[in-house]
């Protein structure tokens, strides 16, 4: 099935849905340890950078700095779909919430501060609301 490719569909029908737990941005020296399960892999010169959850990085021992809630907008987003990112971290950053986006073939995930997860998903449904 082919992703939803119109702005406002796409905003009108995200439905925003927070993922439980708190998650964390690891960058690691070398390859990723087996066993390892990130929910985000990149690629870097310096180093892998993995999205894991805070309890595993933790009892790896892992360093972070940045904690962060997960939240999934539940349409099918076609990856060349224009706007759906800057009209969401744009309506984010209205509201003082940063967000860092991460597509994949089927959703976007967003990663916002923990403290922030239920106001983001407040401040998404509100802006889905107003484009149903």
């Amino acid at each position: 099935m082919a992703g939803e490719r119109d702005l406002q569909k796409l905003l009108g029908g995200m439905q925003p849905v927070l993922n439980p737990g708190r998650y964390v941005y690891c960058t690691l020296p070398g390859r990723i340890p087996a066993g390892l399960r990130p929910v985000v892999t990149v690629s870097e010169p310096e180093g892998p950078t993995v999205v894991v959850t805070q309890e595993e990085a933790d009892a790896l021992g892992l360093r972070y700095d940045y904690v962060a809630a997960w939240i999934t907008l539940q349409i099918h987003s076609a990856l060349d779909a224009v706007g759906l990112t800057a009209a969401v971290a744009g309506h984010l950053a209205e509201q003082g919430i940063s967000c860092n986006v991460v597509a994949g073939f089927h959703h976007d995930h967003l990663f916002v501060g923990a403290e922030q997860a239920d106001r983001a998903v407040a401040a998404l449904r509100d802006l889905a609301a107003r484009r149903a």
